[in-house]
């Protein structure tokens, strides 16, 4: 498999930035639905908010490294078959609000997470500072932000995935074996 993008197939870089991103965001949610629930008094109560603000700033990088490899790279033509015509456009407009909705995770996150005026420890390799000054009130909007912005994605996530089986087990194309790696590139 090639490593970068050609205008039939993904390259190893993109499909691991994709599947990886993926994984980890889900955990994510999941981690920051449930560490909201926390007691002050419960183990985890410290534990999980560190290990998502840190893995946040991770992803955030990991955001830019895979906007900048995708702007960087050929994008394979979108695939002629069965599929309506505005599934490209939907498609389109589908990734330009996920990615969108990454950056407002991002920048809601770091915002709240230095809202106390503190950087945020990324384990233990660096610490990503506070830019701004010590802002409750700018916590507190960041924080709401940050809930909507991560249920919306979580929801985004999910019609994404639908539509990926849509497309190969309804339409029969090649749509999710390519972002598997696993595609032919004679197939439509």
């Amino acid at each position: 498999m090639q490593t970068g993008n050609s205008a039939q197939a993904y390259g190893w870089v993109a499909i691991l930035l994709h599947w990886g991103m993926a994984v980890a965001l889900i955990a994510m949610y999941f981690v920051g639905d449930y560490m909201v629930e926390l007691e002050y008094y419960d183990r985890l109560y410290h534990t999980l908010p560190a290990l998502h603000k840190a893995t946040g700033v991770i992803l955030g990088g990991l955001l830019l490294v895979r906007l900048v490899w995708m702007y960087s790279q050929p994008r394979p033509q979108p695939l002629t078959g069965r599929a309506p015509a505005f599934t490209h456009l939907a498609g389109t407009l589908g990734h330009m609000a996920l990615y969108a909705l990454l950056l407002i995770m991002t920048v809601s996150g770091y915002l709240i997470s230095t809202a106390e005026g503190h950087g945020i420890n990324v384990f233990d390799w660096f610490e990503l500072p506070a830019l701004l000054p010590k802002n409750e009130d700018r916590g507190e909007l960041a924080g709401d932000i940050h809930e909507v912005a991560g249920f919306l994605l979580i929801l985004l996530v999910g019609v994404h995935a639908l539509a990926a089986f849509i497309h190969h087990f309804y339409w029969k194309d090649n749509t999710l074996t390519r972002m598997l790696g696993i595609s032919k590139e004679h197939q439509s």
